[in-house]
C-alpha cells in the first residue's frame, strides 16, 4: 500500500491506546492487535470486564476505569458493547475510535455507529491495526487490499 488512509493515519498519531476484547487466553484477534500495538510503540492498554490482567498488563474492566489519558480506542469486543463503549469514549473526550472487523460485522453494531454520530465521531469501520502498522504480514497485507477495494476498510 502506497499511503495510510487518513483516518488510519490520524488513529496511529495517538500514544496511547485502549483495545477492548482481549483474552485471558490470547487466542482473540483483539490480543493479535493489542501484542502488535505493543510491538510498535504504542502504550496499549487491556479492557476486559472479567480480567484484571492480560499478557502481564493490568487490564480494567471498563473504559472508565482506566487511569490517565487515552489518545484511542480499537474496539474489538462483541456488538453489543459498541454503543456503551463510544459513550464512555466520548465521556472520556476520546475522538479516535476504529471498530474492528474482517469478515461478517466483527465488532460493528448499527447503534454504536448511531451513538459516534450523536457524539459528532467519525470512526474507523473496518480492518484493524495488523494490516497497516508495524511489519505488515503478507496476509494482512493482501487482505487490507481486498477489503479495502470491497469499501470494508478506509481507503
Amino acid at each position: 500500500m502506497a499511503a495510510l488512509p487518513p483516518s488510519i493515519a490520524d488513529f496511529l498519531k495517538s500514544r496511547r491506546i485502549a483495545v477492548t476484547g482481549v483474552s485471558r487466553d490470547g487466542k482473540l484477534p483483539a490480543n493479535a492487535i493489542f501484542r502488535r500495538l505493543l510491538a510498535s510503540g504504542f502504550e496499549v492498554v487491556p479492557v476486559n470486564p472479567n480480567a484484571s490482567e492480560v499478557e502481564g498488563v493490568p487490564c480494567y474492566r471498563d473504559l472508565r476505569s482506566v487511569p490517565g489519558e487515552l489518545d484511542g480506542v480499537l474496539i474489538a469486543s462483541p456488538p453489543a458493547s459498541g454503543a456503551g463503549l463510544v459513550r464512555q469514549a466520548a465521556e472520556r473526550g476520546i475522538r479516535r475510535i476504529w471498530f474492528h472487523r474482517s469478515f461478517g460485522e466483527g465488532s460493528v453494531a448499527e447503534d454504536a455507529l448511531g451513538e459516534c454520530r450523536e457524539h459528532g465521531i467519525e470512526p474507523i469501520v473496518g480492518g484493524c491495526p495488523l494490516m497497516f502498522c508495524g511489519s505488515v504480514d503478507v496476509f494482512h497485507r493482501c487482505m487490507a487490499w481486498w477489503l479495502q477495494r470491497r469499501g470494508r476498510v478506509p481507503r
